[in-house]
């Protein structure tokens, strides 16, 4: 099996490739973001992906984002995903169309090596690797309202955000600074599952969620 490996971390990549090899797997190329997996597997072709979600240059999801566009490019090439946390917006991303050959495992799943390769192997044949935390939030979010979720004071801004006010003005309604309510609307939209958009404005779309209207 031929590997394509991303993970901005030199620790756990160096690692990785080092339990993969042990196991036979080989890995072809590693690398550290998220332009450098798409050169890589356009290079390698191979029969395998793992990747990080989160890596340069935003640390946001430029991983995953270049495992759906890997996806679209070559259809059933598998793919397993490594995650530091439970997202669950992600996950919903990667399994919302073709599940076969896809994996979702939580970082601290690859300390039990067995366990790791074992999915690793699943993936690669076209089954379904999905780390036993992702699946409980995902059947809690099915069945719950998204709005549940949200801690009081994410539904406190939320509500001040249904009023019309700017960031400045949750921030002086709530007598916290600007950066933390940032950070509560950043909560607030992937909790509801709002992903980045130019089409869609997401404080619109948590508002109408907010009154039951979507």
């Amino acid at each position: 099996m031929r590997v394509v490996l991303a993970e901005d971390s030199v620790l756990l990549r160096e690692g990785l490739v080092w339990v993969l090899g042990a196991a036979g797997i080989k890995v072809v190329a590693s690398v550290g973001d998220a332009d450098g997996l798409l050169r890589a597997v356009d290079e390698h072709r191979p029969d395998l992906v793992i990747t990080d979600v989160r890596m340069p240059p935003g640390h946001s999801d430029e991983g995953l984002r270049a495992a759906l566009v890997l996806r679209r490019q070559y259809p059933g090439l598998p793919i397993v995903v490594l995650s530091q946390y439970v997202e669950e917006r992600y996950a919903t991303q990667l399994l919302s169309n073709e599940t076969s050959g896809i994996g979702y495992l939580l970082k601290d799943r690859v300390a039990d090596v067995a366990e790791f390769v074992d999915a690793v192997r699943r993936v690669a044949a076209g089954g379904t690797a999905l780390d036993p935390e992702v699946v409980a939030q995902l059947l809690i979010r099915r069945h719950s309202d998204p709005l549940d979720r949200l801690t009081r004071r994410e539904y406190e801004v939320l509500a001040l955000i249904a009023e019309g006010r700017s960031n400045l003005g949750i921030a002086e309604a709530l007598s916290i600074s600007e950066s933390a309510v940032g950070k509560h609307i950043n909560n607030i939209f992937a909790k509801l599952g709002l992903a980045n958009s130019e089409s869609d404005h997401r404080r619109v779309l948590a508002v109408l969620r907010f009154l039951k209207i979507s």
